[in-house]
């Protein structure tokens, strides 16, 4: 089988399975700048309205047009309008109301543009009693139950802003849009696609919502086999103070791990036994620190134990795994992940962000 292509990191020239496809991004902070890059790196022509003087968002501004606009004044108003006549998708992050108040709102631009997807980016959505509230990530992920199972059992941590900004936002307002332009292009009709970081934070949960359903779920931290609860899932520290993660679920893969980390306790026969995990947890935290993690990989990494080490960025990006798959890329003398997904037959590309103005690109969509 062919392979998926890797992507570039030099060409100016869009490439990727949504080229053709025109969408305004009206910038913003976090999950809908990174949303926009997706769809960028995937091929899509993505003009980014900024005010005066804003500077784009590092490699989240990758392969955008950026356009200063002064969305106060009606003439600059009128222009983004005529752009938007043009396009295929909208995205905004303003809180609810905003957009209406420019004159920029759904019913407004639906009705000149019927086909225009509209995307609106928010922490808690376009509705609800907390719509109007400000927030970041680690709020909207604490009303949703997430945050509050991710953590030691002291407190719960916030896991960056992976789950709501990333995964719960971002994630979610590009499957969104993309399944409104495929509606659209079957019934010729645009939507304004409602993307919360709380509902989609929410969505990414449901495994766990099903395993409480079902009595496998224990709502206090590192009690539960996912959540370090359990001595075959999780991290330990070794030798040199660095960090190992295992995930040794499967009994075969149980099997193994006692295999090469030597565990002939008896005690260790009963794996899916709660009971036994702080116990084992706390030998195994003897056995991890007395080798280096160098020690453990030569041992365990490439097995099936489900081992891995924990790296940091910096080390990340020089693993013979991930260089081998180029997942790092140079860009602007920068290093950043490269694009994701793989496209066998219409590769991703990484462009850098363009300035232009309103007129100009106008004049490059007036033929669409």
């Amino acid at each position: 089988m062919q392979q998926s292509a890797s992507p570039s990191a030099t060409s100016q020239t869009a490439s990727g399975p949504l080229t053709g496809i025109r969408i305004v991004e009206f910038a913003g902070i976090g999950p809908g700048p990174f949303g926009a890059m997706l769809l960028a790196d995937m091929g899509a022509e993505v003009i980014t309205l900024v005010r005066a003087g804003q500077k784009p968002q590092g490699a989240a501004a990758r392969g955008r047009k950026i356009v200063e606009v002064d969305l106060k004044n009606k003439d600059s108003v009128a222009g983004v309008m005529t752009l938007l006549d043009q396009a295929d998708a909208l995205i905004e992050g303003y809180r609810p109301g905003v957009m209406e108040r420019l004159g920029l709102g759904p019913d407004v631009v639906l009705s000149r543009n019927p086909k225009l997807v509209y995307g609106r980016m928010t922490g808690w959505g376009q509705t609800g009693p907390l719509a109007q509230a400000a927030g970041h990530d680690i709020n909207y992920i604490s009303i949703t139950g997430a945050l509050a199972a991710i953590g030691p059992a002291e407190r719960p941590v916030p896991p960056l802003n992976l789950v709501g900004d990333f995964g719960g936002g971002s994630l979610y307002l590009v499957v969104g849009l993309l399944a409104a332009l495929l509606e659209a292009k079957r019934s010729g009709k645009g939507q304004v696609v409602d993307v919360a970081m709380c509902d989609g934070a929410a969505s990414l949960i449901t495994m766990f919502f099903d395993m409480t359903a079902a009595g496998r779920w224990k709502e206090t931290r590192e009690s539960n086999m996912l959540d370090g609860g359990a001595h075959f899932y999780g991290t330990y520290e070794c030798k040199d103070g660095h960090f190992v993660s295992i995930g040794s679920i499967e009994p075969q893969f149980y099997a193994l791990l006692r295999e090469l980390a030597g565990l002939t306790d008896a005690q260790y026969d009963g794996q899916m036994d709660p009971k036994n995990w702080p116990e084992l947890k706390q030998k195994l935290v003897a056995v991890f620190k007395s080798k280096t993690r160098d020690e453990w990989c030569k041992l365990m990494e490439g097995t099936d134990v489900c081992f891995a080490p924990v790296l940091t960025m910096s080390e990340a990006t020089k693993h013979p795994h991930m260089v081998a798959r180029e997942v790092f890329i140079q860009n602007n003398g920068h290093t950043q992940p490269a694009p994701a997904p793989r496209f066998m037959r219409t590769p991703s590309t990484v462009r850098a962000p363009v300035k232009t103005d309103l007129a100009g690109v106008a004049k490059e969509w007036g033929g669409h």
